[in-house]
Formats: C-alpha cells, sequence, structure tokens
C-alpha cells in the first residue's frame, strides 16, 4: 500500500514556540540553529569529516564497490537539503546524491526569480505554510555561515483593480496566520515611498521577503555534504532500477549502484524515477516554461526591490513580477507557457516523444479544457515583447518595451492529476523502500531545508534508520 506523506508531522505552534534567526547560536565555528517545530536535533549548516565505520552501517562495501545505504536521486536545492540534513541526524549512514547534469542545480534550482518568500501566500495548515517561513529561516542562517550573500530587499504586492482588493485582503491574513514578520497593509502614498514607480489602489508591504542566488547555495549544500562524508556524483543519469533482496540495484552512468534505499527528488524527472522504481504514481509531470525579461541598466532604477501583482487564486503561479536580483539586475516575469519537452528552455526545444507522453494522459486534457483561454494568452504573451510589458504596465505604469530585453527562462515541473488539477502544495509519496518527491513547486528553494529535515524524518520513521549524534 503506499502513502502520501503531506508533512502533517510538524507540531503545531502552540506546542512549541517558533524559533528565531536570532536564537541561531555560534558554537566552534558553526552556526546552529534549533530545531525545527517537528522536534529532534539541530540543524548544523557546515560540518566537517566525520567518523565512519569501514563497512557501513548495514554492512554493505565501500563506495568504492558501488554500494551505499540510501541513495538520493536529483541534485537540485531539495534533494542536496535532503542528503544535508541525512548526513546529520545519521552521521554514519553511507549517503551518495546522483545528479544527471554536469554539475548541481541546473534546473529548477538555477532557473527561478531567487526570491527568499516570507509565507504570504500559503493556505494556512498547508506543508507550504508550515515550511515557507521555518525553511527561511535556516536559509538565511546557512547563507551567512557560507558567506552568501542575502539582498533584503522587501515586496509589495500590488492590487491595480478594484476587484483584486478582496484577495489582497485575504493574502493578508493568511500572511498574519503564517507568521510573516513586518506584514502590512499600505496605501499609494506608502506604496510610492517604498516603490516610486508602482503604481496601485493598494498593497500588502513584506520586509522580510529577499533575494539569493539558489545555484550558489546549491553548490555550498552540496559541499556541506560532503565534508559530512556524503559521495555527491554529477554528470550520473539514471536509465534504470530494479529490485534485488535487500534494496534496488541503480544503473546509472554506464555502471551500476546498490542502495537499500532511495529517495526520488529528480524534480522534472520525479514521475519517470517513480515508474522505474516500480510504482505508478497517478499524477504527471506537465513542464511549464517561465520566461523573463531584463530591464536595461539604465532603467532598472524603475524598480528598487520586489513588485508583484495580486495572484489568481485559479492557477498556482504568482503572475508576471519584478524582481531585484541579489546581483543588482532586474527581471520581469515569468510568464507560465506549455513546454515542448521536460528542459524546454525555448520554443526550440521539443521532444516529440515528451509531447506525446503528454498528450495520451486524461489528466492534460481535463487540465486544457479548464484553462484553454489562459493557456492561450501565455502563447500570445509568450511571442510578444509588447503585450508582456502591457501586463507589467498594470504595476510599472512608466515602463516602456524598450525598456527590456529578453532574458532567460525556466522549466517548473507542474504536478497535474488525473481530473486536471494543478497540485498546488508539496507531494510526497512513500513506497517500499522508497520515497518520491513528485511536487515540490515554489516556494521549495525558500523552504529546502526544513523540506530536507523533514524527508529526513519520514525517511527514519519509513526505514528504520537509527539516529547519530549530529556533526
Amino acid at each position: 500500500m503506499l502513502g502520501s506523506a503531506t508533512f502533517t508531522t510538524v507540531e503545531s505552534r502552540k506546542t512549541m514556540p517558533e524559533p528565531t534567526i536570532a536564537a541561531a547560536r555560534v558554537q566552534r565555528g558553526e552556526v546552529i540553529v534549533p530545531p525545527l517545530l517537528g522536534g529532534g536535533p539541530a540543524v548544523s549548516c557546515l560540518a566537517g569529516p566525520r567518523p565512519r565505520s569501514s563497512e557501513g552501517v548495514w554492512g554493505l562495501a565501500s563506495m568504492d564497490d558501488h554500494s551505499v545505504d540510501l541513495l538520493v536521486i536529483g541534485g537540485g536545492i531539495v534533494g542536496l537539503a535532503t542528503a544535508l540534513a541525512l548526513t546529520g541526524r545519521h552521521p554514519d549512514l553511507r549517503v551518495a546524491v546522483l545528479e544527471k547534469e554536469p554539475d548541481v542545480g541546473m534546473h529548477q534550482t538555477g532557473h527561478n526569480s531567487g526570491v527568499i518568500h516570507s509565507g504570504i501566500y500559503y493556505r494556512p495548515g498547508s506543508a507550504k505554510a508550515r515550511l515557507c517561513v521555518e525553511g527561511a529561516r535556516l536559509l538565511r542562517a546557512c547563507c551567512a555561515e557560507w558567506g552568501i550573500p542575502v539582498a533584503e530587499l522587501g515586496k509589495v504586492i500590488v492590487a491595480t483593480d478594484a476587484r483584486e482588493l478582496p484577495r489582497l485582503d485575504d493574502l493578508y491574513e493568511r500572511g498574519r496566520a503564517n507568521g510573516v514578520e513586518g506584514l502590512e497593509r499600505i496605501g499609494p502614498e506608502r506604496l510610492r515611498e517604498i516603490e516610486p514607480h508602482a503604481a496601485g489602489l493598494r498593497a500588502l508591504y513584506s520586509p522580510r521577503t529577499a533575494s539569493v542566488d539558489f545555484r550558489r547555495v546549491a553548490l555550498a549544500m552540496a559541499e556541506a555534504a560532503r565534508r559530512r562524508g556524503a559521495s555527491v556524483r554529477t554528470a550520473t543519469p539514471v536509465t534504470a532500477i530494479r529490485p534485488y533482496a535487500d534494496g534496488f540495484v541503480v544503473q546509472a552512468g554506464g555502471g551500476e549502484i546498490r542502495a537499500r534505499w532511495v529517495i526520488n527528488c529528480a524534480g522534472l524527472h520525479a514521475d519517470r524515477i517513480a515508474q522505474m522504481v516500480g510504482i505508478a504514481p497517478e499524477i504527471r509531470i506537465i513542464p511549464f516554461r517561465g520566461e523573463y525579461y531584463l530591464l536595461r541598466p539604465e532603467r532598472r532604477d524603475l524598480v528598487r526591490g520586489l513588485i508583484y501583482p495580486v495572484p489568481d487564486p485559479e492557477v498556482p503561479f504568482l503572475g508576471v513580477h519584478f524582481t531585484r536580483t541579489v546581483s543588482g539586475e532586474v527581471e520581469a516575469g515569468p510568464n507560465a507557457v506549455l513546454a515542448l519537452a521536460r528542459e524546454g528552455y525555448s520554443w526550440r526545444h521539443i521532444r516529440p516523444a515528451e509531447v506525446a507522453a503528454t498528450l495520451v494522459f486524461p489528466g492534460f486534457w481535463r487540465m486544457a479544457a479548464r484553462y484553454w483561454q489562459t493557456g492561450l494568452y501565455e502563447v500570445y504573451r509568450s511571442l510578444s515583447r509588447r503585450a508582456f510589458v502591457r501586463t507589467l504596465q498594470r504595476l510599472v505604469p512608466d515602463l516602456r518595451p524598450d525598456d527590456v530585453t529578453r532574458g532567460g527562462a525556466g522549466v517548473r515541473a507542474q504536478a497535474v492529476a488525473p481530473d486536471g488539477r494543478l497540485l498546488d502544495d508539496f507531494h510526497i509519496v512513500e513506497a517500499p523502500r522508497a520515497i518520491h518527491v513528485l511536487n515540490a513547486p515554489s516556494p521549495a528553494a525558500t523552504a529546502s531545508l526544513a523540506i530536507g529535515r523533514h524527508i529526513a524524518n519520514l525517511a527514519a520513521a519509513a526505514f528504520a534508520l537509527p539516529d547519530g549524534a549530529l556533526r
């Protein structure tokens, strides 16, 4: 029997007061962050080399013989955070991470807006709500230890139409329920003080929304996991998985690796990995490309921090917005257009077999029937810079089409249910000897350390892993 885990084991704030970043203490040159709401040992951002037995806690052969205790598939930020949490909680556990690309964090992790979200949007009690605020706290603490800059820019969510005002009020109540620090309602005058070129009827101001380079965070996570003894193998695509008596044999990178347990954090390919392991997930990953424009350097003064619209509650996307990055650039986007490949970063990237797999999934057609008008407009806006800029002008009227140039793009791994629903929350499925992260949408990067900790808790229970002293 398969089980679906939705992070319901996190304790209520009523039983444990929420720690803050100020509560982190420096000890022997490490930042030691107090326990998450779920209890258990604290999380150390860095750890030096750790001792281990020559045969591993389960008596398996050494890494040189291509055997591990636990294999994490996927070297994005969630997979790396999971490996970091596992090696911290179980010091003698042999952990390996497999990533098919030449380096870690090269897909969703390295192609997003770089925003550290504060927790405004998410339904109180959902996994997103419970983990976003905590994950942001952990992320800031670890970035401070790793020497990674965090730009504390603040964000405004702007209502430009009277019909958006009730939704703006709902966002305010959600933010307060989720414990977002410093959240306030503001009028047009205060909005102009914060963002002189923004226009709107009312807005929310979140001073604790920030910007960071998540690719750099992923590289730091990989190094920290290695220092704890994990193996992080890049350029090692998984091509097949078969069961054996005590676990799995994984064909990857032209060789084989034996593992007692597998944690699937494969992002855009998570449903495929689940099928290789032997389960048939109901959901399918449908790729949506998010395209960005960049403000020209001489027009970056139009945006000081982050300017967002009030999102459409019918779709799990936040809408086209402005983001000043940690490097000082200003991005505008993303849209959300159906990609023609799971790694389809432009219209030229087409994989017919992947398109065919999407088209034979009944949930795709039910989704298309529900959102066809939105989908057609997204295609039009993708092909027309003027249409893209018209959307942005609702937030910053002074913006002109000539003020922007084409930027990059990212592809979101959107889980779609058979009835056509777009899954909005984190979705994890437990199976024999395996855990599958089948949906990890935004704010997964912000919440990654908290998500990794929770997956480690699930693994400890499901796989009966012995605890060890945190290093």
